[in-house]
């Protein structure tokens, strides 16, 4: 008799829920034959705001607890980590719902008003992966999928072969790296942060972990957007801005927000009294500007003068589409760098303009911390020329970012400051640990990371470079005062491993992508060893480059507690996928990143309990990933192709026939019949799964879809949901 074992499964946003009302049925009926049950937690953006106002259980609250104990198996799908204009636009397809939440408050007045605020700011940014990620991450392409990528090459575009594309960024001159102080902290104690002796925030610090402080300076980053804009114009090249509003959610939106208003200068200037009269917040883009001139007088007037401005070509603004004339500034959420980056690369260098023509573009990233390696990728293809899919290596990644290491847990101490003068980070003795000179508007932030995740940080580094066989290297930059910390600690617990033979290096940003291309040019693998935010920029990088999707990553967060966390790839194009979906019924959404991490779930189960029939259930599920890739069952992106539900299909249909022709005689009996019929029964379902192209579907919500009508949507062959239903 099998242990009885559960896994649970978020849900959560977009286009990977969608397909979990097709997939998670077929999880089951499997899973439950070896008494494992996959059962679902509810930590979508909708799921979260009505939890903030008390209208629904805390599930990522719950889901967080669990993290820390040992029995922990979790799978995550990507979720939304959403900007105020996302925020916005949940609270009212909820409130169109019958649900009685207030709006979110902007600019908030009163008490009321800031306590609400203060409610709906647990739902924006990354809300959801600091508390989840109990544990550092490893993240690998699996060798069946990588040589499925080499064998069926996607397409990568030509950079020219004298290119002018390249990154932007400030080079030290005013950004967070130049402006960054470090320190370690001796004891357990409170740090207060304040400006000009007035308390900003304290924390509760924990003794050995690293404290950074930093800000940007506002003048400066003014004045290189207004340099980046005039080097477009004068080399002919569009203008692109690449931030991560959504998971640096206080600091990134000011910056976009800089950057809507000085690139369309005149019209802020012009109709100033307009936009101040209207509450127009330059940080929520053009598409909350449009909302709130909706009606005025002027309101034509206005986008007249914005439009005027596009066509001036002068310089030419990137778009996000084209034949909706939707520009970089639509909204800060709009273009996310980890996701917009690696399409500036595979597409050779470029971008697209206001006709839709693809031209080389200057990507405009200001700090310099992180844009050191797009800058680096850049012009290693402008020199090297493009990547050859067929024969390219492969980058794994070791990243730091457990108990909210880095950035993204900086939220709490990043400050829009209202006034001049200086910001000092106190000891509990008074001793001042940092101060900075900071001007009025200036960005200024603290992120923490723990001393408990740095060592098991280098613990895994360790393991995976023992059974890999490459070289790991630490891309940790000694000029950078967060990373001279860093290798304080890493050198100091890399003594108390065995490293004997392995090949473990420390380079900074900008040698360690030219390390790591050399070698991936040259067919061979490396691990790259990152902190928490550079984590996020490569595992999208270098998928994209190297499979087509950063979706289809083994991505396995072994927890400190000794569970397991299986994430399951990006969702950034997932808002397209669900506008597809909803108008003609095809969702392109690959679900492999889900397949795998319920591989990778079930062996940790598996190994955990030494139970048969949960192994021969992941030998099996190994084998019908195999075929799915073998077999080229991946969706198609257009309609009339077979979809996602196809996919679900087939991946039933080859788990059953591996369990039928497996070792272990109840599993084998079990899933016989259930083999012979989705193979007889294939033409029938497909036909079923094929009826529904190209008809609009209602699921009835895009942030919170109604149960019923999407798993209708979803699950449309009756013949394989008896079969399924019947296991």
């Amino acid at each position: 008799m099998s242990v009885n074992a559960k896994i649970i499964w978020s849900k959560i946003d977009e286009a990977p829920a969608l397909a979990t009302y097709s997939l998670l049925p077929i999880v089951n009926s499997f899973t439950k034959a070896a008494n494992v049950e996959v059962v679902l937690s509810d930590i979508s953006l909708a799921g979260r705001v009505l939890a903030a106002m008390g209208l629904a259980e805390d599930e990522l609250s719950k889901l967080g607890e669990l993290c820390l104990k040992p029995e922990a198996n979790i799978i995550k799908l990507p979720n939304i980590s959403a900007s105020a204009g996302q925020l916005k636009d949940c609270i009212a397809e909820l409130q169109a719902q019958g649900y009685d939440i207030p709006n979110y408050p902007e600019n908030p007045q009163t008490e009321e008003e800031k306590a609400i605020q203060a409610k709906y700011a647990t739902c924006l940014g990354s809300a959801v992966n600091p508390v989840l990620r109990e544990g550092n991450s490893d993240r690998r392409a699996a060798v069946a999928v990588k040589n499925f990528a080499k064998k069926n090459p996607h397409k990568l575009r030509a950079f020219a072969s004298d290119s002018k594309a390249y990154v932007a960024h400030m080079g030290g001159k005013g950004d967070f790296f130049s402006n960054e102080k470090s320190v370690t902290l001796d004891k357990d104690q409170k740090v207060t942060i304040a400006i000009n002796g007035k308390e900003l925030t304290s924390i509760k610090g924990i003794a050995g972990e690293v404290l950074d402080g930093t800000f940007m300076s506002i003048k400066a980053l003014r004045a290189f957007y207004k340099q980046t804009i005039e080097e477009a114009k004068t080399k002919g090249l569009i203008w692109s801005l690449h931030l991560k509003a959504t998971m640096m959610k206080i600091s990134d939106p000011i910056m976009f927000g800089h950057a809507f208003e000085i690139f369309f200068a005149d019209v802020f200037a012009a109709y100033a009294d307009v936009f101040k009269e209207v509450g127009v917040n330059p940080n929520m883009g053009m598409s909350d500007l449009e909302k709130k001139i909706k009606g005025h007088a002027k309101e034509a007037e206005i986008k007249a003068a914005f439009q005027a401005v596009v066509n001036s070509d002068s310089p030419k603004i990137a778009m996000v589409d084209s034949d909706k004339g939707t520009t970089n500034f639509n909204a800060s959420n709009d273009v996310i760098i980890d996701a917009s980056m690696p399409v500036v690369v595979r597409e050779g260098g470029k971008q697209w303009d206001r006709t839709g023509a693809a031209l080389e573009t200057v990507a405009v990233i200001p700090d310099s911390t992180y844009a050191m390696f797009h800058a680096e990728m850049v012009a290693d293809c402008v020199k090297h020329g493009q990547y050859d899919v067929t024969t390219m290596g492969t980058m794994q990644n070791i990243g730091l970012m457990a108990q909210k290491a880095e950035e993204y847990g900086s939220h709490p101490t990043t400050f829009e400051l209202k006034e001049s003068g200086t910001v000092t980070v106190t000891a509990e003795d008074g001793t001042v640990l940092m101060s900075f000179e900071c001007e009025a508007g200036d960005i200024w932030r603290m992120s923490r990371t723990k001393d408990i995740p740095i060592k098991d940080w280098v613990r895994l580094t360790v393991e995976r470079t023992r059974q890999e066989g490459i070289p790991a290297v630490f891309w940790l930059d000694e000029k950078r005062a967060h990373d001279a910390e860093l290798l304080k600690k890493v050198k100091k617990y890399l003594a108390e491993f065995d490293t004997a033979g392995l090949d473990i290096q420390f380079m900074n940003i900008t040698d360690a992508t030219r390390f790591t291309n050399t070698r991936i040019r040259q067919g061979l693998n490396t691990i790259a060893v990152t902190g928490n935010v550079l984590r996020d920029h490569l595992t999208d990088m270098y998928p994209i480059l190297e499979l087509g999707t950063s979706a289809k990553m083994l991505s396995i967060v072994p927890l400190l507690a000794g569970g397991g966390l299986y994430e399951t790839g990006a969702g950034g194009s997932a808002p397209k996928h669900v506008e597809q979906f909803v108008k003609e019924g095809h969702l392109r959404w690959d679900s492999l990143g889900e397949f795998l991490a319920l591989a990778e779930s079930l062996r940790f189960l598996g190994h955990k309990h030494n139970d048969a029939k949960i192994k021969a259930l992941t030998d099996a599920l190994d084998a019908a990933n195999n075929a799915y890739l073998d077999n080229s069952k991946e969706p198609g992106r257009k309609v009339g192709e077979p979809d996602n539900k196809a996919s679900h299909f087939f991946v039933a249909q080859y788990w059953a026939k591996a369990l039928a022709e497996g070792s272990n005689a109840e599993l084998a009996a079990k899933f016989a019949p259930v083999a012979k019929a989705l193979i007889e029964n294939e033409e029938k379902i497909m036909a079923e799964l094929m009826a529904v192209e190209g008809k609009p579907q209602n699921i009835g919500g895009y942030f919170h879809p109604n149960d019923e009508l999407a798993e209708k949507a979803m699950r449309p062959s009756a013949t394989l949901n008896n079969i399924i239903d019947s296991i």
